[in-house]
């Protein structure tokens, strides 16, 4: 997949069915839109193309700082280009871009920049200055310029209303069953192993420290999970504390990872952790030795819940 950093470097150097939007999270929602995009444009013999903004919309139109994203770019990145699509470009989204009328958008996006001939989009798509312009906006204007628009109706993508809002709900309550089943796959961590203060070898647990690569990614609420990476090419599982670490007295919150079963040196490395199942939240012990026994319990859980 060849990812664009602009909608001005695109190149049309054939036509293309292409689908538009955020897709955080890439959930089985948007994924049936994907699917359904390369389906498309293997059968035209077109290039299947996703347009994605960053910053997030509500980011730079809502100046919403707090919004957390399931997704980085990178993650997205990796998912879209598993479904097929040829070419992702992520355009910079600017409160100049969102001022363009739907006509302009068509004209100059659509038409003159990417040589559209088919366009898919979602059952809910509004598209254009203040949100304006309807599918049937889309579907006149396609009758002018000559390219079909094909809409996902509700009811194809799931019989469950899914969004990108319900599995945020999800992950802050950690919910991770949830979370998994509507984005079709384990909720991701990515993050660099940097040096902690390695009070977890004191008591047999070694931690990796996860330094998470972004800080608009959302994660899920302070807890010990179940979670499971890919290191060397052989899966390993491990126990990750998300939070505060209140025991020792912590005043950052922490990602750090125990892997079961596994030695060797993972600083400086890029490790992509997948989040399975909630043990227990986040609390606070007297002592050392009572937070060992507990970790001990913590991974007895664990194993009884590795497939």
């Amino acid at each position: 997949m060849k990812v664009i950093s602009t909608i001005e470097k695109y190149t049309a150097a054939q036509p293309c069915s292409l689908t538009i939007g955020t897709f955080d999270g890439v959930h089985i929602g948007h994924r049936e839109i994907i699917q359904r995009l390369v389906k498309s444009a293997k059968e035209k013999n077109h290039l299947a193309v996703v347009l994605t903004f960053f910053p997030h919309p509500r980011m730079v139109l809502q100046k919403d700082t707090d919004i957390r994203l399931i997704d980085t770019m990178a993650e997205k990145e990796i998912l879209l280009a598993e479904l097929g699509v040829d070419v992702l470009v992520v355009h910079p989204f600017s409160k100049a871009f969102s001022r363009q009328t739907a006509d302009e958008f068509i004209r100059d996006v659509l038409v003159n920049s990417f040589n559209i001939e088919h366009l898919i989009i979602g059952y809910d798509h509004r598209f254009g200055r203040n949100r304006e312009a309807t599918v049937e906006d889309l579907v006149n204007a396609g009758n002018t310029y000559g390219f079909t628009v094909e809409q996902i109706e509700a009811q194809e993508i799931s019989s469950v209303n899914v969004s990108s809002t319900k599995i945020r709900h999800a992950l802050e309550e950690g919910d991770m069953k949830t979370a998994t089943t509507y984005l079709n796959r384990p909720f991701i961590l990515t993050g660099k192993v940097v040096k902690g203060k390695e009070i977890g070898r004191t008591i047999d647990f070694p931690t990796a420290n996860l330094q998470l690569e972004e800080t608009y990614k959302l994660h899920p609420c302070d807890g010990v999970y179940l979670v499971q990476a890919t290191i060397n090419k052989t899966t390993i599982y491990g126990m990750m504390n998300i939070g505060f670490r209140p025991t020792l007295k912590g005043e950052e919150r922490s990602f750090e990872v125990h892997f079961f079963d596994f030695e060797g040196n993972l600083y400086n490395q890029i490790l992509s952790i997948e989040v399975l199942e909630l043990i227990r939240k986040e609390q606070k012990f007297q002592s050392l030795e009572a937070l060992k026994q507990q970790l001990e319990k913590d991974k007895a859980t664990c194993m009884t819940l590795i497939p």
